[in-house]
């Protein structure tokens, strides 16, 4: 026993340099939307899209005890597109996009068409400096495509 008790008082360790290493944010998430992913996980990019995807699917007022949560789009989709009607689209779309602390609407575009209305903007993913261009048709007949 006493030459075990010597062995461990031989061992040293050399000294850990404890750097803090930069990480970059990685978001996790849950969708049973997307069946091609394994075990319904989400990551970063595809995670963001499918929270602001999912904000847009909600008509405003229909989520319990969040009555400004969601989108008027659903409520206007069978009006006709005027300036005035433009206008507010646009401003409940810069104001879905600014919910989401994660990401950053550069350029928003409404356009109407025989079928409904579509939204086409470009969107900056903040923690990952990247910018992409989605766009989303509100179909009358379709519902919400997410491209």
């Amino acid at each position: 026993m006493s030459s075990n008790a010597n062995l461990y008082k031989k061992i040293t360790l050399p000294a850990v340099n404890h750097v803090e290493s930069i990480r970059p944010k990685m978001y996790k998430g849950f969708s049973t939307v997307n069946t091609n992913t394994e075990n319904y996980n989400l990551y970063d990019f595809e995670l963001i899209k499918q929270d602001l995807f999912n904000h847009f699917y909600t008509r405003q007022g229909e989520r319990l005890m969040q009555p400004n949560f969601g989108t008027v789009i659903w409520d206007l989709l069978f009006e006709p597109l005027t300036p005035e009607i433009k206008e507010v689209i646009l401003q409940n779309v810069n104001t879905i996009i600014n919910y989401d602390p994660r990401i950053k609407a550069e350029n928003v575009i409404v356009t109407g068409y025989d079928q409904g209305i579509q939204i086409q903007c470009t969107l900056t993913f903040l923690a990952y400096n990247i910018q992409q261009t989605m766009q989303l048709t509100f179909d009358q007949v379709n519902g919400l495509i997410a491209q």
